[in-house]
C-alpha cells in the first residue's frame, strides 16, 4: 500500500528537496527548466519534480542527471518514508500519463522520458521485485546511484545516504540523521560561499531544523543563525505589512466608494484609491514594522541566550560562572538555567518553547 504523505512531509521536506535539486544541478541550470509538483490533468495527481532540458542535445554534467533526456520525472521520498513497489508503479503511471496529457499526439516521445526515484533508505524489496518479477537488471553506477536496465524508459534509483559527500553534499545532507559534526561543518562552509542564494538558505533552514542538536555543536553557527533569523524577519515583516495595507485599504476604499455619487468617473475613483493606498501604506508600515520587530527581536534574543547557556551547561559550568562569563546577574538567567538543567535532552527550539511560556507575562528585559 502506498505510504500516505503527511502534512509535515509536504510542507517540510518537499519544498527543501525542490530547492536542493536546483542546487545539485547548478552547473547545468542554464539548460534546464524546473517544475515543482507538476499537476497531471484535472485530478489530484502530481509529479514531485519535473526537470525539462531546454536543449535535448546538451548533456547534463551532474552525476545524478547523466541519465537525463528531454523530460525527466523525479519522485522524492522524505527521510522517514520509504520507496515501495507500489510507488514505482504509481510514478511509472504518472510518467505515462504525462506523456499522453498533451494536445498533439506523441508530442512527447517515449524515448525522451526518464524516471528518477530519490530515497534515503536502500529500497531492498523494490529492487528484488524489479529483478525477480520485472526481470530488470539493476546495477550500481556509482556511490548511491543505481541504473535500472530493461525498460524503454531509462530509470535510476538515488539512495541519498550512500551518495558522496564530495559530489552531492546538499542532497546527502537533506536528512534528519545528520549526526556527524564534521559533516555539518562541511555544509556550513559551503553555505558561506552561497549565502546570498535563497535556494541554499531554504535547504539549510530545513536541515538545521531537522538536526538542531548537531548544529548546536557547530561553532560557525552563530553568524549563519542570525542571517537566517534576519531573513525570516524580513519575510514576515513584508507579509505582515502587505496584509495590513490590503485590509485597511479595502475598508477605506469601501467607505469612499459608498460616499461618492454615481456620477464620479472611473478616473477620479482610481485617483482616490491610489492616494488612499499610499497614505495607508505609509502609516501601516510604520506600526506593523514596530510590532513585528519587537516580536522577532524578543524571540531572537531569547533563543540566542538559550543557545549560549546550553553550551556552557554541557561543560558542567555552574550558574554563577555562566552569569559571570555572560556579564549578567545570576537571577536574570536562572530560569533559563533551570529549564536547561531539567530538560537537557531537548533542542534549542524545544527549550525556547518552554522558556517562552514562562516569559509570557513577563518583560522581555528580564533576561540578559
Amino acid at each position: 500500500m502506498e505510504s500516505k504523505k503527511t502534512e509535515t512531509d509536504i510542507t517540510y521536506w518537499h519544498p527543501a528537496f525542490y530547492a536542493d535539486i536546483q542546487i545539485e544541478f547548478a552547473q547545468d541550470a542554464d539548460h534546464l527548466k524546473f517544475e515543482s509538483e507538476h499537476q497531471l490533468g484535472t485530478n489530484p495527481m502530481e509529479i514531485d519534480v519535473l526537470v525539462i532540458k531546454k536543449q535535448k542535445d546538451i548533456p547534463v554534467k551532474k552525476n545524478i542527471g547523466r541519465i537525463f533526456r528531454k523530460y525527466n520525472v523525479i519522485e522524492y521520498k522524505s527521510p522517514d518514508d520509504f520507496l515501495s513497489v507500489d510507488d514505482f508503479y504509481k510514478v511509472y503511471g504518472y510518467t505515462c500519463f504525462y506523456k499522453a496529457d498533451v494536445p498533439l499526439t506523441d508530442s512527447i516521445p517515449i524515448q525522451e522520458l526518464t524516471i528518477s526515484f530519490v530515497t534515503e533508505k536502500y529500497p531492498r524489496k523494490l529492487i528484488r521485485h524489479l529483478r525477480e518479477v520485472k526481470e530488470y537488471v539493476v546495477k550500481q553506477k556509482e556511490a548511491g546511484i543505481y541504473y535500472v536496465y530493461g525498460d524503454l524508459i531509462p530509470i535510476q534509483l538515488i539512495v541519498t545516504k550512500e551518495l558522496s559527500w564530495l559530489k552531492n553534499l546538499w542532497l546527502k545532507s537533506l536528512t534528519n540523521k545528520l549526526y556527524e559534526i564534521e559533516n555539518a561543518k562541511k555544509l556550513m562552509i559551503d553555505y558561506a560561499k552561497h549565502s546570498e542564494n535563497k535556494l541554499y538558505r531554504s535547504v539549510l533552514e530545513t536541515i538545521i531544523r531537522a538536526n538542531s542538536k548537531t548544529f548546536e555543536e557547530v561553532n560557525e553557527m552563530g553568524d549563519i543563525f542570525m542571517e537566517i533569523v534576519q531573513e525570516k524577519f524580513d519575510r514576515r515583516l513584508e507579509e505582515a505589512v502587505q496584509k495590513a495595507v490590503e485590509e485597511k485599504t479595502e475598508n477605506i476604499k469601501r467607505n469612499v466608494t459608498e460616499s461618492i455619487t454615481k456620477d464620479v468617473t472611473e478616473s477620479v475613483t482610481k485617483s482616490v484609491t491610489e492616494s488612499v493606498t499610499k497614505s495607508v501604506t505609509e502609516s501601516v508600515t510604520k506600526s506593523v514594522t514596530e510590532s513585528v520587530t519587537k516580536s522577532v527581536t524578543q524571540k531572537t534574543k531569547l533563543i540566542e541566550s538559550i543557545s549560549l547557556i546550553l553550551k556552557k551547561c554541557r561543560k558542567n559550568k555552574p550558574l554563577s560562572v555562566i552569569a559571570d562569563e555572560l556579564e549578567t546577574e545570576p537571577d536574570k538567567i536562572s530560569f533559563i538555567y533551570n529549564i536547561i538543567c531539567h530538560n537537557a535532552e531537548k533542542s534549542v527550539e524545544e527549550l525556547y518553547e518552554l522558556a517562552d511560556k514562562q516569559l509570557h507575562n513577563s518583560s522581555p528585559d528580564n533576561y540578559l
